[in-house]
């Protein structure tokens, strides 16, 4: 991993973004992790999330005119990664859609930059589960303009399997035309963690990272 994944990782458990427990997801399924965006609460812990996703651009020299994020939680994740990019002098612009479209002002479906053809797109999501939010955005941003999505970066791939025996991320990439970068990856977490104390606690001992590997041998596509 590149110092700026570790460091990402030391931060979601810091700010308990990721916790190990027992969790049931939207799905139904009982889960030992979960990832809570959401819990990025302060300027300072929201200004070392946007730089994270910079860093993730910047590494895979993504060409990007404009940070898209979802609506709600991209919102923050597309405005800390645009400030982040032009703290390295890459004055980019940021979007993100409304649930509803305002029907009286200026109108219109879009917050901040308007989605323009020939545009060059990074969006930006929290995780990959099932990538039915990744999907919907693309499809609302090209629906629009003929925008060009150069890649989607998340925070945590959570590595599941998606219609086939392939990876959500995997597939994702084949309908999109475009990269889908994780920040890091659940088994990334797993190995920077386990052990390891942050804020004067085991984060992950032995028996919750046992779990976790008989979870991800269920339901986590192979790697690589």
């Amino acid at each position: 991993m590149q110092p700026y994944q570790r460091a990402f990782i030391d931060l979601l458990a810091e700010h308990d973004v990721v916790l190990f427990g027992n969790f049931t997801l939207k799905s139904g399924r009982t889960s030992p992790y979960f990832v809570n965006a959401g819990r990025f609460r302060t300027g300072r812990a929201l200004t070392a999330l946007g730089e994270a996703y910079a860093e993730t651009i910047r590494h895979h020299g993504v060409p990007c005119d404009v940070v898209f994020g979802p609506a709600y939680k991209g919102v923050p994740l597309a405005v800390s990664t645009a400030m982040a990019l032009a703290r390295g002098a890459d004055d980019v612009g940021y979007a993100f859609d409304r649930k509803e479209v305002k029907d009286h002002g200026e109108g219109g479906r879009f917050v901040g930059t308007q989605p323009t053809d020939g545009q060059r797109v990074v969006v930006v999501d929290d995780v990959i589960t099932s990538g039915r939010s990744i999907r919907e955005a693309c499809s609302m941003l090209r629906a629009a303009a003929a925008v060009e999505v150069t890649a989607v970066v998340v925070a945590v791939d959570r590595c599941e399997r998606g219609t086939s025996s392939r990876s959500t991320r995997a597939e994702l990439q084949d309908e999109l035309g475009a990269p889908v970068l994780p920040i890091v990856t659940i088994h990334e977490i797993v190995e920077h963690l386990h052990g390891r104390t942050v804020g004067g606690r085991v984060v992950l001992d032995d028996d919750r990272r046992a779990a976790m590997e008989r979870y991800l041998a269920a339901h986590a596509a192979p790697e690589g």
